[in-house]
């Protein structure tokens, strides 16, 4: 992991992702941080989201159908999509221990690194459901 100097805007892109205590778009994070700061470029915030995820401060969560997601958890957890609205949550379980000595290669790929993703519908799609 390189690690770069730091800036006014990695600052407030960390902090960004930190305050909203969820799997953020990039997106969304530069919306965050336009309330306060009106004349952040999006480029700048997609920058220095990828700069963070190179240095290790943040995680990406690459989610099929859709944005990535960055995440503030760094140490190997697992994900649930909801299929109503999108959202991205954690999901409360250990690690599988070994999961990658696990792997049989039988097509010659060298395994680098995995992202588990469930899919599932959340508590509040769930009960806007029942009012309807």
């Amino acid at each position: 992991m390189t690690s770069r100097r730091n800036t006014i805007q990695k600052d407030l892109v960390r902090n960004a992702v930190y305050e909203m205590k969820r799997h953020v778009t990039a997106n969304e994070v530069y919306e965050f941080i336009k309330e306060s700061y009106p004349t952040i470029g999006k480029g700048t915030v997609y920058r220095n989201l990828d700069i963070l995820v190179e240095e290790g401060a943040l995680r990406k969560v690459e989610v099929s159908e859709g944005p990535n997601r960055f995440d503030f958890t760094l140490k190997n957890h697992y994900h649930v999509k909801c299929v109503k609205c999108g959202e991205v949550s954690d999901v409360d379980m250990d690690e599988i221990p070994d999961l990658m000595k696990k792997i049989h290669d039988t097509h010659g790929i060298e395994f680098l690194d995995y992202d588990i993703s469930f899919k599932g519908i959340c508590s509040k799609c769930r009960e806007e459901a029942k009012e309807e």
